[in-house]
């Protein structure tokens, strides 16, 4: 079989069909790629930087407000806030664009679906993978394409129609794992986010109850005390700020992943469904299942 895909690619045109990585938009930038929908381990932090910093020049720029001291007047915290949602965002958005890229694959013209009498046999398989390959630039690049050529490459190798099907669930439950993986950062700043806002809540109580200590200590007279009292309990609401915005952007965040993690699923359900239709439906293998009964 290594020597028919050998064959096959020296009669490749130049310019496949899909390529990943000229339609890739990590790889576009020439930034390193993650596999599949998994976005690369610079863009998205790079990105952050940017849209936090523009953000912060935003503010500074903007008249002030409730809204724009609620960033400014403790500003580590919610500066880290700001970070990790950027970034957080922009992992999402670049999962978006590459899934994109990977649902184009079902619209490739592998098979010859147009012959509603076509066969697939350990021999049509070759022709096939011709298709493949002069698709795709890489078929381990996209979900779909790795699973009909391990499939078919393994065609060979299997004696029933249902070690195909066996095949394709085992590859199917690795590209779940795959996607899976890919949101383990997400998870972690989904935790992160809101504790960050608890603490800068905690650290701003704090400040505020030692004020409030020194105020009584030092007060003298009523409306000194009054005075002193109003600069407490206003750093009081400065501290839940923080928290505010923790969760504000925890849930933003989460359910904009879900949404993508949805659509991710989707995916991977058509591609089951596309090789169902496709490979296991046109498989025809009675020789060799004959030969596998007759020993």
């Amino acid at each position: 079989m290594s020597t028919v895909l050998d064959m096959v690619k020296e009669q490749l045109p130049s310019e496949p069909q899909l390529s990943f990585s000229r339609s890739d938009i990590e790889r576009r930038i020439a930034f390193p790629a993650g596999r599949f929908t998994s976005p690369g381990p610079l863009l998205a932090p790079l990105m952050g930087v940017i849209i936090s910093v523009a953000f912060y020049g935003a503010i500074t720029l903007a008249p002030e407000s409730q809204a724009t001291t609620m960033f400014t007047r403790s500003p580590v915290i919610p500066a880290v806030i700001v970070f990790l949602t950027a970034w957080s965002l922009m992992i999402l958005l670049i999962k978006g664009r590459k899934l994109s890229l990977q649902r184009k694959a079902l619209g490739l013209a592998v098979l010859p679906t147009e012959d509603p009498g076509f066969i697939l046999t350990p021999n049509s398989a070759e022709h096939v993978l011709k298709n493949l390959y002069a698709s795709v630039d890489d078929p381990q690049n996209f979900f779909l394409t790795r699973r009909i050529h391990n499939a078919l490459a393994n065609l060979r190798n299997v004696g029933r129609i249902g070690d195909v099907a066996e095949v394709l669930r085992t590859q199917g439950e690795t590209d779940e794992g795959q996607i899976d993986s890919s949101y383990t950062v997400l998870r972690g700043f989904i935790w992160a986010i809101p504790v960050l806002g608890f603490i800068g809540t905690v650290l701003g109580l704090s400040v505020a109850m030692g004020s409030f200590g020194g105020v009584l200590n030092n007060a003298g007279e009523m409306e000194q005390l009054r005075g002193a009292l109003q600069t407490v309990v206003g750093g009081l609401s400065t501290a839940f700020e923080t928290t505010l915005q923790g969760l504000v952007a925890a849930l933003c965040i989460h359910l904009f992943m879900t949404m993508t993690r949805r659509r991710e699923e989707q995916f991977l359900d058509n591609c089951k469904d596309y090789c169902q239709k496709h490979i296991v439906g046109k498989l025809r293998l009675t020789e060799l299942e004959d030969m596998g009964t007759t020993e």
